[in-house]
This record gives structure tokens, sequence and C-alpha cells, in this order.
């Protein structure tokens, strides 16, 4: 793989792990963190209100989207690097798996509720050994996992369609607000089942992601001479999907919404990776943003669970409170100021820290860990041999 190609991933998963942020710095400003979100309460008012939402819009599933077409392509290098080096696959990659899980359970109960690792670990197992089948079986899978996936939304888009909207209740005690660190953590026990329902939710959809991200990555989305395909992704994206996105999450309502994040934003996704692709395709070198992103990008997994720590210590009460403290005249400036400085700081601490360290903080960990089991796993193996 040639250069270019590797800072094109870089800038991708750079660009989807602040775009991630984008999307969940909203909860965290919300007083009522999650579940004031859901209930679509703590919104702006005045002037501010309609551009909350075509900032939220923007940002509404799309960067999610990507984010799992990531770990597909991830997938698919690992893939191709074991066969390179003769080994099998998916070999000992269950252990990778099962240290992501418990990178997310960790995630979820100290840091935050809407953690993604925990539903990539479950994927990213099942699409390990999908991706050992021929083409044939991977597109059926892809076919298989967007009709579920399709059948369940229209139903939830159905089902929010006809019901009436009830008033939300407000949340009392407020753990997000009033407690300490150990009551938010409480909380996310007691309200497991709630707050896991998206994962479960969109699993069929990750799977075809992962799958599609696996495909293109294989079918040279990267590379140069793949303009026609990049072109047709991005026309399909940015314009069909991202307007009709657009019109249903700002017009229509909770069932608009849902649709929106779930069925139009991942084709957006798409485009977003064949724009980016296209970008770097021709031996482009990073500007100003490309090279912001790449470190990012190089160390997604620390920045993603820093992002949410950071944002956690600013705004809930065990930190600085900020979220109760917003209005709705100050909760879009306040927001976007957090959003900008939190990039900033993910970007400045990643660039510094990868002058002196080849892998982020948590990527060490999580190769030490994988490495340590995956070579007692191997060792087992070979003395059973024997």
């Amino acid at each position: 793989m040639t250069k270019h190609r590797y800072i094109a991933l870089d800038v991708l998963r750079g660009l989807a792990i602040l775009g991630t942020l984008g999307t969940n710095i909203w909860i965290f400003t919300n007083a009522e963190g999650l579940i004031g979100y859901l209930n679509g309460t703590g919104s702006a008012t005045g002037m501010w209100a309609p551009i909350q939402d075509v900032l939220q819009q923007t940002m509404q599933g799309k960067f999610l989207g990507l984010l799992t077409l990531m770990f597909g392509i991830g997938l698919a290098v690992q893939q191709r690097s074991a066969v390179r080096k003769g080994a099998r696959w998916p070999g000992p990659y269950p252990w990778r798996a099962a240290l992501l899980m418990l990178d997310g359970v960790l995630h979820y109960f100290l840091v935050t509720e809407f953690d993604v690792l925990t539903g990539y670990a479950v994927t990213g197992l099942i699409v390990a050994f999908v991706l050992t089948s021929g083409i044939r079986a991977q597109k059926i899978w892809i076919a298989g996992s967007t009709a579920i996936h399709v059948a369940m939304l229209a139903l939830v888009v159905a089902a929010l369609a006809t019901a009436g909207t009830p008033e939300p209740q407000p949340l009392s005690p407020n753990p997000y607000a009033d407690g300490s660190f150990w009551d938010l953590v409480v909380f996310r026990a007691e309200n497991l089942g709630l707050f896991r329902l998206e994962v479960i939710f969109i699993l069929p959809m990750s799977i075809a992601l992962f799958l599609i991200g696996a495909r293109l990555f294989a079918g040279g989305i990267l590379d140069p001479q793949r303009d026609g395909l990049r072109r047709r992704l991005m026309w399909a994206g940015f314009g069909i999907a991202l307007p009709l996105d657009f019109a249903l999450g700002i017009f229509g309502s909770d069932a608009g919404l849902v649709l929106g994040r779930y069925g139009t934003a991942p084709i957006v996704s798409l485009a977003i990776l064949a724009a980016v692709a296209q970008w770097y395709a021709h031996g482009t070198q990073p500007g100003l943003v490309g090279r912001a992103l790449v470190p990012v990008g190089r160390t997604a997994l620390s920045c993603y669970v820093l992002q949410n720590f950071l944002c956690s210590l600013v705004c809930y009460g065990w930190g600085f409170g900020l979220a109760a403290r917003l209005t709705g005249e100050t909760v879009v400036p306040a927001t976007i100021a957090l959003f900008v400085a939190v990039s900033a700081v993910l970007i400045v601490a990643s660039t510094l820290w990868l002058r002196r360290f080849e892998r982020g903080p948590l990527e060490w960990l999580w190769n030490a860990g994988y490495q340590r089991l995956a070579g007692r796993a191997e060792t087992r193996e070979t003395v059973s041999v024997s």
C-alpha cells in the first residue's frame, strides 16, 4: 500500500472521531444528558434554535456511519496483512474483539452511556469470520443484514409516526447535574437495557457497513483508477441522500430524525469516504486540515475515549457542571466553543504524543494485551499439535 493511501485512511479516521464528537457533544451539554437529549428538553431558543437544528443535522448519523466503515476497512487491512505473512485468518483476532469489548464495557460504565466500542467488538467478531468466505457469500451477508436493518427501521419509524408525543418528565434526581461520578456509574448500570438498545438495533446495519467498508477497500476505493466508483458514491450520497437527510431531520419530527440517522445518513457516510479518498487518490499531500486530522486518526481509540472524558469533566456535575448552567440562549455558542476547544486538545495532544511514540496510549495498551494473549494462544496450540 502506497504512502498516500495510508494518509487517506488516517485522515478518514480523524474525521470520523471529530465527527462523532460533533454529534455527541450536544448530549453532553444537555443538562439531563442522554435522557434530556432523547426527550428533546434543553433545546436552544430564539435565533439559536434553527442554528442548533442545522448543526445537529449536519452531524447526525453521518460520522457514526463513517466510523463504522473505517472499522470494516481496518478489518480488511488486518486480514490482508495476515495473508501476506502466511498466517491464519481470523486466527487470534477474537482476542482483539475481546479486548475491544473490555474497553467498551469500561468506557460505558466509567465515561459515557452512548459507547460504540462494545457494539463494534461484537460486529467485528462476526465480520472477521464472514471475511473468510467468498465474495458472493459476503454480498449475501450485506444484502441480508441491510434487509433486516431496513425492516427494523421501517417498524420503528412507523411506530414513531403513529404514536403521540408524550410530555417529557424532568429527570429527578438528575445524576448528570447533581450526582457524583459514582452516581452516574450506578445510573448507567440501572439503565443498561435502555442505553444499550441502539447497539442492538444497529447491529445489522453495522455488519453491513463493516462488510461494505471491507469490500470497498478490497475493490480499490483508494486506488487512483477508481475515480468512477468514487464519483458514483459521491453523487448518491451528496446529490440524493444528503438533501433528503436534511429534509427528514429538520421537518420530519422524531420519525424523520430516526429515518435520517439510520437510513440516509449511512449513504452520506459513503460519500464522505469517497470524497476524502478522491482527494488523496492521486498523491495529494495533506494540507493544514489533513495534517491536523492524521494524528487524531492514528490515535483514534485514545482520542475517542479522551474526548468523551473531557466533555464529561466539563459538563457533568461531578466535574465543572457546565451543562446545568446553560440556557436556551447560551447552549449553542457554549457547545460550539466546547467542540472547538476539545478538538484542539485532541489535535495538539495526539501530535505531541506521536512525536515520541509510535502508537497512542490506549492503542499501545490494547496491542500489548493482544500480543500477550495471542502469544499464549499460539503456544497452547503448538503444544496441543505436537
